[in-house]
C-alpha cells in the first residue's frame, strides 16, 4: 500500500496489478486511478447487489459503508518516453480486513467484504468481475476523456460538500470537499477560497 502500508493477509484478499503501456500525455494517465476505483466499486455492487454501500474516497480508496475496502496504487516508469509503462495495483479485503491497531489514528478504519456484507468471495471470482468493469471505464476513458468518469465518481464521492481534512506531507489543510476538477485534483473550500490539491491524504 502507500507508504509502505499494507493490504492484508494473501487469500483473504485480492491483490491485482494491471500493467499498461499508455499513450497519452503523463499528467493524464493518472487518472485512470479513477477508472480503476469506478471499476473496484461496479465489481461489488455486481457481486453484492449492494448499490449504496460503497463510495469512492478520494484520491485512491473504496469504502464498504464508511470503512476502507479497497486501495490503489500507481506506479509509472518512463512516461513521456518512447516506452512508458503504468502498473496499477489494487488491494481488496475480500474475507478478512487487516488490524485496526495498525492503521493510523484518525484514518478510515479497515473493513472487509465478508465481515460487512456476508458475502465470501474468492479473489478469482472477484478478479472476473472487475476485469471487464476496468476494461469498459478504460474504453470510455479512451474514447470520451475524463469528463464521464468524474461525473460518475463525483456520484459516488465520499464526504462531498462535508469537511475534510487534507494532508500532504507535513502540512494539514481543513475545508470543504467541493468537487474534483478536470484534472482530477481535489477542491477544497477554505475561507481563502478554493484551493486546488493534486495530492494528499484525506480525513475525516
Amino acid at each position: 500500500g502507500a507508504a509502505a502500508r499494507g493490504l492484508g493477509t494473501a487469500r483473504l484478499a485480492l491483490y491485482a496489478t494491471l500493467v499498461l503501456k499508455p499513450v497519452e500525455p503523463p499528467e493524464t494517465v493518472a487518472l485512470r486511478s479513477f477508472a480503476a476505483a469506478l471499476a473496484l466499486r461496479d465489481a461489488c455492487v455486481a457481486l453484492t447487489g449492494l448499490h449504496d454501500s460503497f463510495a469512492l474516497k478520494w484520491p485512491n480508496d473504496v469504502l464498504l459503508n464508511g470503512g476502507k475496502l479497497a486501495g490503489i496504487l500507481l506506479e509509472s516508469v518512463g512516461l513521456g518516453t518512447a516506452s512508458p509503462v503504468l502498473c496499477i495495483g489494487i488491494g481488496v479485503n475480500l474475507n478478512a480486513s487487516p488490524d485496526p491497531a495498525t492503521v493510523e489514528p484518525g484514518a478510515v478504519p479497515p473493513v472487509s467484504l465478508l465481515q460487512d456484507t456476508g458475502h465470501r468471495i474468492t479473489p478469482e471470482a472477484f478478479l472476473d468481475a472487475l476485469a471487464p468493469a476496468y476494461a469498459a471505464w478504460e474504453a470510455r476513458f479512451q474514447t470520451h476523456g475524463f469528463a464521464p468518469l468524474r461525473e460518475a465518481w463525483l456520484a459516488h464521492a465520499a464526504r462531498l460538500g462535508e469537511p475534510i481534512r487534507a494532508r500532504t506531507g507535513s502540512q494539514t489543510r481543513d475545508g470543504i470537499f467541493q468537487t474534483i476538477d478536470a484534472q482530477g485534483n481535489l477542491i477544497l473550500g477554505t475561507p481563502a477560497g478554493p484551493l486546488a490539491i493534486p495530492a494528499a491524504e484525506v480525513f475525516f
